[in-house]
């Protein structure tokens, strides 16, 4: 006899209750993200810019001592160089030239018993010699005459000569001579009364009337070589003088306001 086994009833199926996106929003935390990170990136990269425009603009500028603030290259410094390291060899050479022509002189008047008269005449070797080296040389003549001038003045006032006599034939030398050359006369006897004017200074002499007799002379040379000249000789002058009486007039010792006696 076979027995009959009891048929299982079939569960019914699960239903699967899908959570919908508004639940599951409700349900689970969404993330908040911070600003705070964010924000000091930006900060550091602005900062970061800034000093990289910072460095760029001052390796790329050199401040200018005049004030302009123009960039400088390569070629500009290289001139920049050129040109102080010239200014200081022309202060070099000055200098020499000076020193040249004072031993000179004070050499070529020691132990002269008439020193006025010898000095005129040394005064007139020189500068022919000086002249005459430039005009060899092509150039400086300019350059040189005030140096020639200074050491001169410096030269005879060393050996206690005429130096208001040697200033007028300085003056007077010179000026013939830089026409005879074809240089420029009157700034050549500008040139040749500042140096008189320094080394006048420089001795202790007194310097409105060495500058004056220097101003005749190359005046007068320059009456020889044209009513041209004259002019251009006596306006570039004025201003000389002209400072030259403000200097001697801030050296010269101020009166004393007189005293005022107390009445009875």
């Amino acid at each position: 006899m076979i027995e009959e086994k009891p048929e299982k009833k079939a569960r019914p199926p699960r239903k699967v209750i899908k959570p919908t996106a508004e639940k599951l929003k409700g349900e689970m935390p969404s993330p908040e993200v911070s600003s705070a990170p964010l924000e000091s990136m930006n900060a550091r990269s602005k900062t970061m810019s800034t000093e990289e425009k910072k460095t760029a603009k001052t390796t790329t500028e050199e401040p200018s001592p005049t004030g302009y603030g123009d960039i400088i290259g390569a070629a500009g410094s290289t001139v920049k160089t050129g040109i102080v390291g010239s200014l200081k060899g022309i202060d070099e050479i000055e200098a020499e030239i000076v020193s040249l022509v004072r031993n000179t002189v004070s050499n070529a008047l020691k132990g002269v018993g008439t020193i006025s008269t010898d000095a005129l005449t040394v005064t007139r070797d020189v500068v022919k010699g000086a002249i005459s080296a430039t005009e060899e040389v092509g150039t400086g003549l300019v350059l040189s005459t005030k140096s020639v001038a200074k050491g001169l003045i410096m030269g005879v006032s060393d050996v206690g000569g005429d130096v208001v006599g040697a200033a007028t034939e300085l003056a007077r030398t010179t000026v013939k001579g830089a026409s005879a050359v074809g240089g420029d006369v009157a700034l050549v006897a500008k040139r040749t009364v500042d140096g008189v004017v320094e080394a006048t200074v420089e001795t202790g002499g007194n310097v409105l009337e060495t500058a004056r007799a220097a101003a005749l002379g190359a005046v007068d040379a320059a009456g020889a070589i044209g009513n041209t000249a004259v002019t251009a000789v006596r306006e570039i002058l004025v201003g000389v003088v002209e400072g030259v009486k403000e200097i001697a007039g801030a050296a010269l010792p101020k009166p004393r306001a007189p005293q005022k006696t107390p009445s009875a």
